[in-house]
């Protein structure tokens, strides 16, 4: 760490400041530089620099807080390039990112996401996640798994699961298990659905806590929906017609406005399917 003495322009009390107050500073601009774009188109290539002007604090507090660059933006000293086409979006207090069409799927640590089992061995299972290549999962990482006590997985079997390693320099690591070592919803499931391949951007939308997409297809007929991070969702309604207009109804809205959405599913409950 870098010390300068004396009092810094960013009101530290102590005989001595490092270069963090900058950082601290810069981060606070940047934030409201982004808050005025949210919601606008950008390209890759754009950039956001921090102006004179921008002095807003990061929260009403006034406390500060790290800028969090989420997936499509990325830091370089005091600018954040946008590195994918797509619509900025904002998630209260501090964290930004581009959401786009985007289908390729980069695996990222902590996300929940549907895999395939394509191969085992004796102790760990070979998963599909969708991206370069294929995740491992161990046969201790599911709940009450023992030596003696494996779980019944075959290969072809779909799996919810939750990345704990993910980076460009190692394999990707799977868990069927959450902190306190509970199943939480993720093992094997899928019996009787159907599963399909939709874009990230309306996975997040689906995932959304006031999602108006989920909620109309709600509106239709009582299903179930299984949605991972990396672009897989399973479906599964009543009947198999239900089940294949849902899945149909889903790829579909990844190119529909919401006007046009909400009279696709206006006809819908006429009857017209």
């Amino acid at each position: 760490m870098i010390l300068r003495s004396g009092r810094g322009r960013c009101g530290c009390s102590s005989g001595f400041r490092d270069i963090s107050c900058q950082a601290t500073r810069s981060s606070v601009r940047m934030f409201s530089v982004l808050k005025e774009r949210v919601g606008e188109i950008l390209l890759p290539g754009d950039e956001f620099c921090c102006g004179p002007q921008d002095t807003l604090p990061l929260t009403d507090s006034g406390k500060s807080e790290r800028l969090v660059a989420g997936p499509g933006l990325r830091r370089s000293g005091d600018r954040l390039l946008v590195s994918r086409s797509g619509v900025l979006r904002h998630k209260e207090p501090n964290k930004f990112w581009i959401e786009s069409q985007q289908r390729r799927y980069v695996p990222a640590k902590g996300e929940t996401v549907i895999g395939v089992v394509t191969a085992k061995s004796s102790d760990v299972f070979k998963v599909d996640i969708g991206g370069s290549e294929a995740a491992s999962l161990s046969y201790l990482a599911f709940e009450g798994a023992t030596k003696r006590n494996r779980p019944n997985v075959q290969v072809g079997d779909l799996l919810l699961a939750q990345l704990v390693v993910a980076n460009k320099d190692m394999e990707p690591e799977l868990v069927c298990i959450d902190g306190s070592g509970r199943a939480n919803g993720m093992g094997v499931f899928g019996t009787g659905g159907l599963l399909i391949k939709v874009s990230l951007g309306l996975v997040r939308r689906l995932l959304a806590p006031r999602s108006d997409l989920r909620a109309d297809l709600e509106q239709l007929f009582p299903c179930e929906l299984v949605v991972g991070m990396n672009g897989r969702v399973w479906v599964r309604a009543g009947a198999v017609q239900q089940t294949l207009v849902l899945a149909n109804l889903l790829q579909s809205c990844d190119a529909m406005t919401a006007p046009q959405r909400q009279q696709l599913f206006r006809r819908l409950q006429q009857g017209a399917f």
